[in-house]
């Protein structure tokens, strides 16, 4: 006889997978028989200071390499499709909706695995300039990225906004959504067998009306992603440490377009643009 065991849904915090350190728990309104890890203020500057060692990495390396490892995740996403649409089903899909879903969150990944090394032909430029000169604008990445998904789709949604600062090269703390978390903090257990360093991607679960200020008054978060409508407080609160903010408010049937959901305008907010000189020999 199988002895049947229960899953426990955690935080993926620099590679690894802790309970919240507050010992909270909340059951989602989709399921509310399951008990999914409830973050704190705590976990986030937990996931900050991951996010923050694994950057030098991350952006250091090649946009070549960054963008064979996201196509990894679009392998481990089709290897782990029949679980995956498992957890959205528990979070209220319907099975032909699920698979959908998880079909364009692979159809997503993809794409954005053929963007790292791109960027500076698409972003970048050379200028034109009066004199012995030559000038070269490059692209870089910003630094740590707060994400805030949609309520759904709970899984495209997620990666939607996630993919597009990792693919620049920055690195991410990512809030799952509210109402179903469950895909999303499946999620981790992908990017943890995707050869991302810990700490490139991390994932929190938990309540959006405690989390999101804390994510726009942390001062070592350099930009902030946000689906939903603007946020006066939230745009407040960011103006004090001079963050980056946008927010995605799509319409509900844009979220569940991969068409839609491929675009540099979710990139370049979170780039910065270095001009360079260089003499031109005489």
């Amino acid at each position: 006889m199988t002895t049947p065991v229960r899953k426990t849904y955690k935080l993926f915090v620099g590679g690894k997978f802790p309970r919240s350190e507050s010992g909270r728990s909340f059951q989602p309104v989709t399921a509310p028989d399951v008990s999914v890890t409830r973050g704190s203020r705590k976990d986030l500057r937990d996931a900050v200071v991951a996010a923050r060692a694994a950057f030098p990495g991350w952006s250091g390396s090649s946009g070549y390499l960054r963008g064979q490892i996201l196509y990894r995740l679009a392998e481990m996403l089709q290897t782990r499709r029949a679980a995956l649409i498992d957890e959205l089903r528990r979070g209220g899909s319907k099975p032909a909706a699920a698979g959908k879903e998880v079909d364009a969150a692979i159809a997503l990944t993809t794409w954005y695995a053929g963007l790292p090394d791109k960027l500076q032909s698409l972003l970048g430029a050379q200028n034109a300039v009066q004199g012995p000169f030559f000038a070269f604008t490059t692209v870089e990445p910003c630094g740590v990225i707060g994400v805030v998904a949609p309520p759904r789709p709970a899984m495209l949604g997620l990666l939607a906004l996630v993919l597009p600062p990792l693919a620049a090269g920055n690195t991410v703390i990512a809030l799952c959504s509210e109402t179903a978390p469950f895909a999303g903090l499946a999620l981790g257990e992908v990017f943890a067998t995707s050869d991302f360093p810990g700490g490139a991607a991390n994932l929190l679960a938990g309540l959006r009306a405690e989390l999101l200020p804390q994510f726009a008054a942390h001062r070592d978060l350099d930009g902030l992603l946000v689906a939903g409508a603007p946020e006066a407080a939230v745009t407040q609160a960011a103006a004090d440490n001079c963050k980056r903010v946008r927010f995605c408010d799509l319409p509900a049937r844009d979220w569940s377009d991969p068409q839609r959901l491929r675009s540099l305008l979710w990139v370049e907010p979170f780039v910065e643009h270095k001009t360079l000189w260089h003499p031109v020999a005489q």
